[in-house]
């Protein structure tokens, strides 16, 4: 009885920032006030504040754009990883641990270290504010774990596998692309979920690498917003913006949960 509380009060706890979240993003824009935010207004202008968020920000831009690195970088680093996975486990690469060290180090390294190099590296190719340059820096941060979870799941399977195709004239290529991936489609989306929700949610790469609104990520967009509150941009527009654009991600987990914890337990054998 008394975890169950306890449990019910850190619960609570937990989603009070939720719900000052939903509560003022849902009172017009113009009824604002610090004094009252734990109590709701009475009204729902939640889409409408969106709306205007919409129009003053010009989102649709930068929706567009962090859909498109949301799939594109996603697909690209299970790809990628999966072939490091392969390469690493079934074809034996030589020193395949010490390659696997390799692409997984880079994660050992905080993201800001990362920031000022990328920025003189990016302005310096022509990368910088350009989706093709989003797509690559987001592909590059999301190899590591797909190569991490594929090669733990590629580890659990029979190398007789690999044999029996060879000996049916099969290339290592056809292998991996007829066999080995659709065998690990559960551990491929489950790492798709993961790296789609990181890189709709990102903020410091695109404050960083991006400046015109077409590029730019909507979490960026939405941070500029914000930045505008005491310029005039109401509060419930500013919240309204982030809650309507953080939901794609929560319906796509709430879809796939199953599927993303089964994926992921299948990569950690």
């Amino acid at each position: 009885m008394i975890r169950r509380a306890v449990l019910v009060v850190l619960g609570l706890v937990w989603l009070g920032p939720t719900y000052l979240l939903l509560v003022n993003a849902a009172r017009p824009a113009g009824s604002y006030d610090p004094g009252s935010a734990w109590v709701p207004s009475g009204d729902f202008a939640l889409f409408e504040n969106f709306g205007r968020a919409l129009g003053s920000a010009d989102l649709t831009q930068s929706l567009a754009s962090t859909a498109l690195y949301s799939v594109v970088s996603p697909l690209l680093g299970v790809l990628v990883g999966a072939l490091a996975g392969y390469t690493i486990v079934v074809l034996r690469l030589r020193y395949g641990f010490w390659w696997f060290l390799l692409i997984f180090g880079g994660t050992i390294f905080p993201s800001q270290m990362l920031l000022v190099p990328l920025f003189v590296g990016y302005s310096d190719a022509g990368l910088y504010d350009s989706r093709l340059g989003m797509i690559l820096i987001y592909t590059a941060i999301n190899v590591p774990l797909a190569a991490f979870v594929l090669r733990n799941f590629y580890s659990g399977v029979a190398f007789s596998i690999f044999e029996a195709a060879r000996m049916d004239g099969a290339s290592t290529w056809r292998v991996f692309w007829r066999i080995y991936l659709p065998i690990s489609a559960s551990a491929l989306t489950a790492v798709f979920i993961l790296e789609f929700t990181f890189i709709w949610n990102d903020l410091i790469f695109g404050l960083t690498l991006t400046q015109t609104e077409e590029v730019r990520p909507v979490m960026t967009a939405i941070a500029g917003l914000m930045t505008d509150v005491y310029a005039g941009t109401p509060v419930p527009v500013g919240l309204a913006a982030g809650l309507v654009v953080s939901l794609p991600t929560v319906v796509l987990f709430l879809a796939t949960q199953r599927l993303f914890a089964r994926g992921l337990s299948l990569g950690s054998v």
